[in-house]
């Protein structure tokens, strides 16, 4: 009896499903996507506002260092009444105005002068913040945008390996009918369309949550990425040397910054705390005026005088009860703390770096065998195929086969994802991740 030959689907419709669920009319690339993130992301913002609140924190300890002036006035109202014996007595009201315009300029203040480089200091850690700040936006955004991109492959895979499982079924129902084959195939080919069907609804859930994560990043309703332009080649990591990316991270990580500008503020600090034990010198000076328009106690006309003082402030701390002394361990112990915690930040962004290099030099080897792969499940199918339609194969091993190639697909799509991820992670570790950087991404996605 002959054989009814299977519709198989034909390998172009999963790449037709792709395009059709991944190239919407009004799609938007990585880098619009990426600034609309900075004009609506909170995190972003708040990171963006903290800086300037950095700023202007930095900008006070100039304070210490600039001349200050005070201007004072008051107006009060006086009885006299003198009852001496021997004389008439005296009952007498009047007022007394003042005012007073002092000015004060510090000649020697080593505490002033350490919080004003501290200051200084406090503006490069808010940059190194606001840096750090922005590279963790552009990976925020790149992660969204690819995980959006891996569920829509995933559900257009699923449901290409669903129509082909349908196919399947169909097929072992007709030779079950004629009696070429036995129920089992047709029991094995429902539980795997089930299974796949299974799989369908998680997908699409999937895709629904990964959207709306980046919509909630972005700040628009039903974002729709743009997917990749296949096919993808992505270059090697320049320049080829682990040793070479560590070496930038040392220099460039906002982290290592950081921390080196922290060593920087607590050596200034016991600075300011070793000044406890030193002079201090101002130059002062004031100008008053009092007047007593009915006259004052001594004498019943207007009277006005006029005071002007110019001079120098000396003043040495002598003993404060042992107090400067434990600040100045303490501020050193705090010192010690500090290059600590440097030391720790250079190991963990050189650790960083390798993990994030080796990690792309593994995902592209990995892309390179899945490819490879992808091709080899893809000659296994068609034998399988053939195999069951000349009897030597059975329905199981067409379904495995039409699994393990889409489960190839969907994993070569990710790993190509982690791979440009890769990419701007390993910029990350080592502080030198810009915006140009998804730039040059974008120019790999699909117009």
């Amino acid at each position: 009896m002959k054989l009814l030959r299977p519709r198989f689907p034909l390998l172009p419709l999963a790449a037709g499903l792709v395009v059709a669920l991944v190239a919407p009319a009004h799609a938007e690339d990585l880098l619009q996507l990426y600034e609309s993130a900075r004009a609506y992301d909170a995190t972003w913002q708040s990171a963006k506002a903290q800086y300037d609140a950095n700023l202007f924190r930095a900008e006070q300890a100039k304070a210490g260092i600039l001349p200050s002036a005070n201007l004072g006035g008051g107006v009060t109202r006086s009885n006299f009444d003198n009852r001496t014996q021997g004389l008439p007595p005296l009952d007498r009201n009047f007022t007394t105005q003042s005012a007073t315009v002092s000015a004060s300029q510090p000649l020697y203040r080593p505490a002033n002068l350490a919080t004003y480089e501290q200051g200084k200091r406090q503006v490069e850690l808010a940059q190194a913040q606001l840096a750090a700040a922005g590279q963790d936006l552009i990976i925020r955004v790149s992660q969204a945008y690819f995980d959006v991109l891996a569920a829509q492959d995933t559900l257009a895979f699923v449901r290409a390996q669903k129509t082909a499982v349908n196919e399947q079924l169909a097929f072992a129902k007709r030779n079950f009918e004629v009696g070429t084959s036995t129920i089992t195939d047709t029991r094995e080919a429902q539980a795997r369309y089930d299974l796949v069907t299974a799989q369908e609804i998680a997908a699409e859930n999937d895709l629904r949550v990964k959207k709306l994560a980046l919509d909630a990043l972005v700040g628009k309703p039903d974002v729709q990425p743009n997917p990749l332009a296949l096919p993808l080649s992505v270059p090697e990591p320049q320049p080829a040397d682990v040793n070479a990316w560590v070496q930038q991270g040392e220099a460039n990580s906002p982290q290592v910054q950081q921390a080196r500008t922290a060593v920087e503020i607590a050596q200034l600090e016991t600075e300011k705390a070793k000044a406890g034990h030193k002079p201090t010198l101002d130059l002062t000076a004031s100008y008053g005026v009092t007047r007593n328009p009915n006259g004052n106690a001594t004498v019943a006309a207007n009277t006005r005088s006029d005071t002007g003082t110019v001079g120098v402030l000396f003043n040495l701390p002598l003993f404060a009860g042992f107090a400067t002394q434990n600040r100045i361990r303490e501020t050193l112990s705090l010192e010690e703390k500090a290059q600590a915690d440097l030391e720790a930040t250079r190991r963990t962004i050189a650790q960083a770096v390798r993990s994030a290099y080796f990690g792309l030099v593994s995902g592209q080897g990995q892309v390179k065998a899945l490819e490879a792969a992808e091709a080899s499940s893809q000659s296994a199918l068609e034998a399988n195929r053939l195999g069951y339609q000349v009897g030597v194969r059975i329905n199981i091993d067409v379904l495995n086969s039409q699994s393990q190639l889409f489960q190839t697909k969907r994993d070569l799509a990710q790993a190509r994802y982690n791979v440009l991820l890769g990419q701007l992670k390993l910029r990350q570790a080592n502080g030198t991740l810009t915006p140009e950087d998804l730039t040059r991404l974008n120019a790999l996605v699909a117009r």
